[in-house]
């Protein structure tokens, strides 16, 4: 399954640590993190989707505390 979120990150670094430490976690695909457009696209496997999902999140939040997305 793959989702597009619309998230809130400060600065294109932060963007693209958020995209690596994603695409690292075990379940993910793919993901990418487009501070630009302000959109978090993230591909897993439709059974643990949500779970990935929150720990995508999670992820995020370590590296930005202000991260933001909208479920």
């Amino acid at each position: 399954m793959q989702k597009k979120f619309k998230i809130e990150v400060d600065c294109a670094n932060c963007a693209a640590k958020i995209e690596t430490a994603v695409k690292a976690l075990p379940g993910v695909e793919n993901a990418s993190v487009s501070f630009m457009t302000q959109k978090m696209l993230l591909a897993a496997d439709d059974d643990r989707f949500d779970e990935v999902l929150q720990q995508a999140v999670r992820a995020a939040k370590k590296i930005e505390p202000d991260f933001e997305i909208e479920l």
